[in-house]
């Protein structure tokens, strides 16, 4: 019944948010398309998905094209890159974000387009964080302990918004994190997730703590 629920709450709540939030979708492509140049989804890595399935995430670009190539190849980069590895994969103050990007990010607009991994199954409206394959690997070296609760944050599809976006977003370390995306999935409740996208609204508005 919970897995019956959970699909069914997805799949209307995708469709009901790509068509009410149609007219903010066409006005952020239309601001990513000439603030710079490049596609105006982003072009990001492959993500860790239910059982550890890799799946593409869509994100409205924020950041200059060909941005997670970059930071990983090009020799100027080498210390914001070892400065993104050593902060839980995250750049206090990213060079690679474009005006427009810093925007979207800070009230989570460059999420939207998730909408549509939600509708195709990839994702679910809440769940634990979609992480990228080699950080999955480097911070269960650098957080042993985590591998218990990563096994189990794999057991589930990874989600728009979760429990650790509404209780600190981005400012929580990737041992926390995971715990607490542990716990979500195996408390298995619509009831709480209902409560977590109540809780997402003056989260995302409030702009604190932006992915």
């Amino acid at each position: 019944m919970y897995k019956f629920l959970k699909r069914s709450l997805d799949i209307f709540g995708s469709i009901a948010g790509l068509i009410l939030l149609s007219p903010v979708f066409l006005l952020v492509a239309l601001a990513i398309r000439i603030d710079s140049k490049g596609p105006i989804l982003a072009d990001t890595p492959m993500r860790v998905g239910k059982n550890g399935k890799l799946f593409k995430m869509y994100k409205f670009r924020s950041m200059i094209a060909n941005a997670h190539e970059i930071l990983r190849t090009d020799p100027r980069f080498k210390k914001f890159y070892e400065e993104y590895k050593q902060s839980n994969y995250k750049l206090s103050k990213d060079p690679r974000i474009t005006r427009v990007g810093k925007f979207i990010r800070k009230f989570s607009l460059d999420e939207l387009p998730q909408f549509l991994n939600v509708l195709r199954g990839e994702m679910s409206l809440v769940g634990p964080r979609a992480y990228y394959p080699d950080e999955l690997v480097e911070q269960q070296k650098n957080y042993p302990e985590s591998k218990k609760f990563v096994k189990i944050i794999l057991s589930g599809k990874p989600g728009v918004t979760g429990l650790w976006q509404v209780t600190g977003r981005s400012e929580i370390d990737f041992e926390k994190r995971v715990k607490m995306d542990a716990i979500y999935v195996k408390k298995k409740s619509i009831l709480y997730d209902f409560w977590i996208i109540l809780k997402t609204i003056p989260a995302v508005l409030s702009g604190r703590g932006a992915d």
